[in-house]
């Protein structure tokens, strides 16, 4: 069963007043900033709207309104693009009347490719006539059946800086029909740029041909059982799947009031940007503040094939394109499982009017298996309860890869971030009798080059309050001699990242390394301070070699945890414009302020991802990959918090 919560549906015109002030951007609101700024400046229909976006409040005056203070001034920032001119534009509207409060050229920037262009390119390449020569050349002559997929361009080689051009990379894959999966027949050799302000084809590289992979690799029911297809199942799709129905009679234990959700002892509110895609904010538990603000700032996926179609496929897939933009319409029974309530996103084209993505939003409880549980051995006395979580999610489609983003809050007070990946591997060609190099073969002719995904958090945290400090924590050996006569004795060291200038943490996962945010001005009952753990997994070192047009792209990827002051200014890892950028915007350049961060708001950073050696059964769609972290409570609680929970089954547990 499903309900739609959607607080969006007020008719384009005049804004509504929102209740709170982060609330997401309306539909009116996006469109009266949008209005409001072609008036006041005159835009031409050759200035486009990139991002829309609410300029949120500080921490400080958000905390004074719910507090009973004045409501912050409802701000809107707006990315223009101006084709004409080849420039930026940044613009900031207060609403509701509609003021432009500023409105500023930013130089020596491009900002993310917008939706228009990502499917422009497609009709650009496809009609130029040294593009057509080398389809031809591989005996391709339908273009229409053609494939392309404008990657961007990285800044890692002369003329594609940012004062250079507008430009994307386009690749090209080919259908054997409509319906057909075009990924599995790469075409080799041929790379594109494509000037998106010009809209011309600046150059075609061809590097030579290769036979093009003939074998199908569809995933549909219906072609499954296709003795061409890879893999090849012969009866078609199982048939000894029994039903599983979840249901809950008396409805779900959650309630959502807008954008405002509580669930057992949790209260927080839900985001929405065309950027960055779901947002949290405001994260509490039993009336206690945890986190401001959560959200995923960037991803950074760089592959690590040389060869000419693929050195360039190091994508900063968030600041590059916008992953709220690309957020699937979630479907019941399918995306989501159980009593299911439903948030739209509501962000712009680029005219600068609202565009609604149905069903963005997946809310729901689940079953995770037990919560606690002990067996008196003596007695045969035993109690056991069962824990549930809350599930808030959202699904990204990047081109051939799906991100599926949920949120986890449990019982306990624990909090966790996971990416699940799955959608299909860009992948190469390899000639008949080859192995290839830096990838591996799944189908006849064709690899999967190995890559790195990167996933950077942003954590705004507000333990008890603002005034917090973080602890790296490192569980260490004594060294042997009177205090430690057998050699068993350890200790978690504790080091205070006292400011800016200690912002960078490296891991330590034989030693079982964390970080603690903590707040010195409010102790538990046992006289600790209260705190928070962050529990780091799935942590990888990178491989582009330090000092390189690679590594200066996403610098961030070198530290799995900075720890910065808090900024509403400061909200992506890669910096407001990493698109063909030098790099060392974001985190390096946010740290070298050299902040104090001792009892002060404070931001944690966390990076985890994955090294992607591609296997065959990651063809032709990859099975869901999860990775994640945890924020445990570490003294927030005197206590077991989940051990009010109530007994499962009516109690007949062990009776």
């Amino acid at each position: 069963m499903a309900f739609l919560v959607d607080a969006q549906d007020s008719p384009p015109g005049t804004p509504v007043p929102v209740p709170h002030p982060l609330a997401p951007l309306t539909a009116a609101e996006i469109e009266a900033a949008s209005a409001a700024l072609k008036t006041a400046k005159g835009l031409a229909g050759t200035a486009r709207f990139v991002y829309v976006s609410l300029y949120e409040p500080a921490k400080q005056d958000v905390i004074g309104f719910e507090q009973g203070g004045p409501a912050p001034d409802r701000l809107v920032k707006v990315v223009i693009r101006e084709r004409a001119e080849h420039a930026t534009h940044e613009g900031i509207v207060r609403l509701p009347d509609g003021e432009v409060i500023e409105f500023r050229h930013v130089p020596g920037v491009q900002p993310s490719v917008m939706l228009e262009e990502f499917l422009a390119a497609e009709d650009i390449v496809r009609a130029d006539p040294r593009w057509r020569d080398a389809m031809r050349r591989r005996g391709i002559t339908d273009f229409d059946l053609c494939m392309i997929d404008p990657w961007s361009t990285p800044n890692v080689e002369p003329g594609v800086g940012p004062d250079d051009g507008r430009f994307v990379s386009p690749l090209t894959w080919v259908r054997d029909d409509p319906e057909d999966n075009g990924y599995a027949h790469p075409v080799d050799g041929v790379v594109v740029r494509v000037d998106l302000d010009t809209r011309t084809v600046v150059s075609v590289e061809d590097h030579g041909v290769l036979p093009l992979p003939t074998k199908k690799a569809n995933y549909s029911a219906a072609k499954i059982a296709d003795p061409d297809n890879v893999p090849y199942f012969p009866q078609g799709p199982r048939q000894d799947v029994k039903p599983l129905d979840i249901t809950q009679h008396d409805g779900p234990s959650f309630a959502l009031d807008g954008h405002h959700l509580t669930w057992q002892k949790w209260d927080l509110r839900i985001g929405f940007t065309a950027r960055e895609g779901l947002v949290l904010h405001r994260i509490g538990y039993a009336g206690r503040s945890i986190i401001h603000r959560a959200s995923l700032s960037e991803m950074f996926v760089p592959y690590g094939d040389p060869g000419p179609m693929h050195y360039r496929k190091l994508v900063l897939d968030e600041g590059e394109y916008g992953i709220g933009l690309l957020t699937n319409s979630l479907e019941l029974g399918c995306d989501c499982l159980g009593e299911i309530a439903y948030l739209d996103g509501v962000v712009n084209d680029n005219d600068g009017t609202a565009m609604v993505l149905p069903n963005a939003i997946c809310l729901h409880e689940e079953d995770h298996g037990i919560a606690w549980k002990h067996t008196d051995f003596r007695t045969g006395y035993v109690e056991v309860r069962r824990m549930r979580r809350m599930v808030i999610s959202s699904i990204v489609t990047v081109g051939n890869y799906e991100y599926a983003y949920y949120w986890y809050l449990y019982q306990d007070g624990t909090i966790e971030y996971e990416v699940k990946l799955s959608g299909v591997i860009s992948n190469g060609v390899v000639a008949p009798g080859e192995t290839p190099e830096y990838g591996v073969l799944v189908a006849p002719g064709v690899y999967g080059p190995h890559h790195q995904h990167f996933f950077n958090v942003r954590l705004d945290m507000a333990v008890d309050g603002t005034a917090n400090r973080v602890y790296e924590v490192t569980p260490t050996a004594d060294p042997p001699g009177p205090g430690n006569p057998v050699g068993n004795a350890w200790r978690a060291a504790e080091v205070l990242i006292a400011d800016e200038t200690m912002a960078a943490r490296d891991a330590d996962p034989l030693a079982g390394r964390y970080w603690k945010i903590v707040n010195h001005n409010v102790t538990n009952e046992l006289g600790q301070p209260v705190g928070y753990k962050l529990m780091p997994n799935h942590v990888i070192r990178p491989f582009a070699h330090p000092g390189s047009a690679v590594a200066r792209r996403a610098p961030f990827m070198f530290h799995p945890v900075w720890v910065t002051a808090s900024d509403r200014d400061e909200l992506f890892a890669t910096g407001d414009y990493p698109n063909q950028a030098e790099g060392g915007d974001g985190l390096p350049a946010f740290a070298a302020r050299e902040r104090t961060l001792t009892d002060t708001d404070v931001v944690v950073w966390f990076t985890f991802g994955t090294n992607h050696v591609v296997r065959p059964e990651d063809w032709p769609v990859m099975p869901v990959h999860p990775i994640g972290f945890k924020l445990a409570p570490a003294g927030f609680f005197v206590g077991n918090p989940s051990l009010d929970n109530p007994q499962p089954g009516g109690a007949h547990c062990h009776q």
